[in-house]
């Protein structure tokens, strides 16, 4: 998702957005990445961020040890899409599935203390 504008966005959206934004800034800027410097970096660009969201964010980078663990890497993240279709002219068959039956086995406890005479409950 590209995003050109802070307009649309919900307020928690905002605050995410200026929070990870200002968290790349500091970090990459090799500053310390506190809830103050995230706040600083927000406002100085026009913006401004809550201290809660500002705490989690800076946890978050001391957690990852370091800016570039805590974003990631070009084209390292997700697994992938799978191979496309060959294109072949020859139909493929569908392995046909197979339902499995199982079985359930009767409880093992009664909850209710009570054998067959029909107890208190």
């Amino acid at each position: 998702m590209v995003v050109s504008s802070l307009e649309g966005l919900s307020d928690a959206q905002q605050q995410e957005l200026i929070a990870s934004l200002s968290a790349i800034v500091v970090g990459t800027a090799g500053g310390e990445v506190s809830a103050e410097t995230l706040t600083a970096v927000a406002t100085a660009s026009g913006n401004s961020l809550s201290g809660a969201w500002a705490s989690i964010f800076a946890s978050a980078v001391g957690k990852a040890k370091s800016i570039e663990d805590f974003c990631l890497a070009p084209g390292g993240g997700g697994g992938g899409g799978g191979g496309g279709g060959g294109g072949g002219d020859a139909a493929e068959e569908a392995p046909e599935e197979v339902e499995e039956e199982v079985e359930e086995a009767p409880p093992a406890v009664d909850m209710f203390g009570g054998g067959d005479d029909g107890g208190d409950y």
